[in-house]
């Protein structure tokens, strides 16, 4: 069974991101997000990931975003943006990706994301849907989006839609 636990914010864990740095994509590195995080002296880690054994071989950051400035949803509502995703080479397709997603989807509210690195097949088959895009919000990000039953996606603001 795979267990998804949240990393502690520390430098035994900044030392292990930097396995993620040596092997992993450049633009997901979170070294240096923990790093601040360590700085800021933060108590509620963002970020969660799957050990095999000792070694951590998934991560992800996870960051509850206030429904004030959801421009996603309908109804607006908080809702968890997943950040950054990486399984290490060795260990993709042994449904550690699969497993972080889901834990995100428990929290029952919506869950956006930004497709990187040709990953929209990914987030299709764990439910997700490119959503919309509008380049005022977007600024050139590839959203997708996880919808709890009863959320829908948010129609264009009324301001901008008597512009046009």
């Amino acid at each position: 069974m795979i267990k998804v636990e949240r990393l502690l914010i520390n430098y035994k864990t900044l030392e292990e991101f930097t396995n993620f740095r040596d092997y992993g994509a450049a633009e997901l590195s979170m070294k240096d997000d923990l790093n601040q995080s360590i700085v800021e002296n933060d108590s509620e880690s963002p970020f969660y990931g799957i050990y095999y054994g000792k070694k951590l071989v998934a991560r992800m950051s996870l960051y509850q975003i206030d429904g004030d400035f959801d421009q996603y949803f309908d109804p607006p509502q908080d809702y968890l943006e997943l950040w950054k995703l990486e399984v290490l080479e060795p260990y993709r397709g042994k449904g550690y990706g699969r497993a972080l997603v889901d834990f995100a989807k428990e929290f029952e509210i919506p869950v956006k994301t930004n497709a990187r690195q040709s990953t929209g097949d990914f987030w299709s088959k764990l439910g997700f849907e490119p959503i919309t895009y509008r380049e005022e919000r977007d600024r050139g990000e590839s959203p997708y989006v996880w919808f709890p039953s009863g959320v829908y996606e948010q129609k264009k603001p009324k301001e901008k839609q008597s512009q046009e």
